[in-house]
């Protein structure tokens, strides 16, 4: 198959029947124009062009060519603005997915306002603490909290979640506090997105780091649940800032 490039040069000359306006217009030298036209001619096998001092004009197989190649060309070319114009104006379907956790007023305010500031984009919102196959489900954008499990994803991170220890009074009272991590291992704990309700946590205390492996009565994948379950005296948690101070 012939080069594309040379065909788009061909058709230029062609439409301007002559060679030095077509370089002008595509930007490139008369020289260079010229040999891309003798390399399409080659690969062909036939003379598209009649050359003169004043002019060029088509030869019978090379306005043939011509009214084949021209529609197909201008197909790409409008694609392509297409597409450039998309870019400048973002639109489509944007397939989001955040945990319940996110589902509050701010970030619903949040995709409001993105929705007002781009009126040609539509938002399919996903809110579920299930951790769904990005690929499978055709998600383009999710928010997650912990480690990124799949490599292959392209992540940024948004910001630092600090995470503390609590329970209720109702659950310490007639039990000793904790006062090291291993202690964890007697007491109920509630967690967040356990397997078989057991975990493990990773406790930083200025610079001691220790991972500790607790069991409990409940696990959840949403962090209300969890604090709602801490509260009422099921067990101790490990919850964010935010909970904490939303709550105790």
């Amino acid at each position: 198959m012939a080069d594309l490039d040379n065909i788009l040069i061909f058709v230029k000359v062609a439409q301007f029947e002559s060679i030095s306006r077509a370089a002008r217009s595509l930007g490139m030298p008369i020289s260079t124009v010229s040999r891309r036209l003798s390399v399409l001619e080659a690969d062909l096998g036939v003379s598209l062009l009649r050359r003169t001092t004043r002019r060029v004009t088509l030869t019978a197989q090379g306005r043939d060519y011509f009214n084949q190649c021209q529609e197909p060309l201008s197909l790409l070319q409008d694609a392509e603005r297409v597409l450039t114009q998309a870019q400048r104006k973002p639109e489509g379907l944007l397939r989001v997915s955040v945990p319940v956790v996110m589902g509050q007023q701010p970030f619903l305010e949040f995709v409001s306002r993105f929705l007002e500031e781009y009126p040609r984009i539509r938002v399919d919102l996903y809110i579920t603490n299930t951790f769904l196959d990005l690929v499978a489900e055709n998600v383009d954008v999710a928010i997650r909290f912990g480690d990124l499990q799949d490599s292959s994803v392209v992540a940024t991170r948004l910001g630092k979640s600090v995470r503390y220890l609590v329970a209720a009074p109702r659950y310490l009272k007639g039990r000793q506090p904790p006062s090291e991590p291993a202690e964890l291992q007697s007491l109920d704990c509630v967690m967040l997105g356990g397997k078989n309700n057991e975990a493990d946590w990773d406790l930083v205390s200025g610079r001691k780091r220790t991972r500790v492996h607790v069991t409990g009565p409940l696990s959840s994948r949403d962090f209300n649940s969890v604090s709602t379950f801490v509260l009422r005296g099921h067990g101790v948690g490990l919850l964010p800032s935010r909970l904490r101070a939303a709550s105790w």
